[in-house]
């Protein structure tokens, strides 16, 4: 079946992509990992020791990434729907993690510990339809979210991605209730045209926005 005039363009401009070349090079499994590399470099996010939780992680290269940046001193805890190639110091567990199991073997694997810094540069499968896909991008935020809040330790840090439009405006309110400070990253291998930008919340404030279910009822809007 011969390719449409956008697909052979997409696949054109993937080959080309300085990125996409770089992450070939140098052994990463996506060009994704230059957007984590410069958050990074910039934030000072990942250091030894810590415990990392990674949402929506395959193929793998911002678990890759946070590995390395371990250096062989902390753990990295990844899940997806997907399959994804194991490598060391990173411990997959496969399957939807909006699915009771899924959570509670996280937490299994998690154990007792509470998490330094979740990441998660999900997003939804594209149909093409910006009134389909941007509510889906936002309610995957909402859910990283969620996760985030049950796990991470008081003071950690939440990177996730967000679609700009509908919605985000409204989720960025919702991270700074939990967190300190909310940043706004568009790293450079982030497409120009693309709505994506990475929203950075720091020193996570458990007592501020309690679970419904620490707190024992809703709290409302507050």
């Amino acid at each position: 079946m011969a390719r449409s005039k956008s697909s052979s363009a997409w696949l054109r401009e993937h080959v080309e992509d300085p990125f996409v070349q770089r992450a070939q090079k140098d052994g990463y499994r996506a060009r994704a990992a230059y957007k984590l590399l410069e958050i990074d470099d910039r934030d000072r996010l990942i250091r030894p020791g810590m415990l990392i939780l990674d949402l929506g992680a395959a193929p793998g290269s911002w678990s890759q990434v946070a590995s390395q940046r371990l250096a062989g001193r902390g753990e990295v805890i990844a899940t997806d729907i997907l399959p994804m190639d194991p490598f060391a110091g990173v411990h997959f567990c496969q399957g939807d993690f909006r699915e009771a199991e899924v959570v509670t073997a996280l937490q299994a694997m998690i154990a007792a510990r509470k998490v330094d810094l979740v990441i998660s540069d999900m997003a939804p499968n594209i149909s093409g339809s910006h009134a389909v896909d941007q509510p889906r991008s936002i309610a995957l935020c909402e859910l990283a979210l969620d996760m985030a809040r049950r796990v991470l330790k008081p003071q950690g840090h939440f990177l996730v991605k967000v679609f700009q439009g509908e919605g985000s405006d409204d989720f960025r309110r919702a991270m700074l209730r939990c967190f300190a400070q909310v940043k706004i990253r568009k790293p450079k291998a982030s497409r120009p045209r693309s709505r994506e930008v990475y929203m950075l919340g720091c020193g996570y404030q458990p007592a501020a926005w309690p679970l419904e279910d620490d707190a024992g009822a809703d709290d409302g809007d507050r």
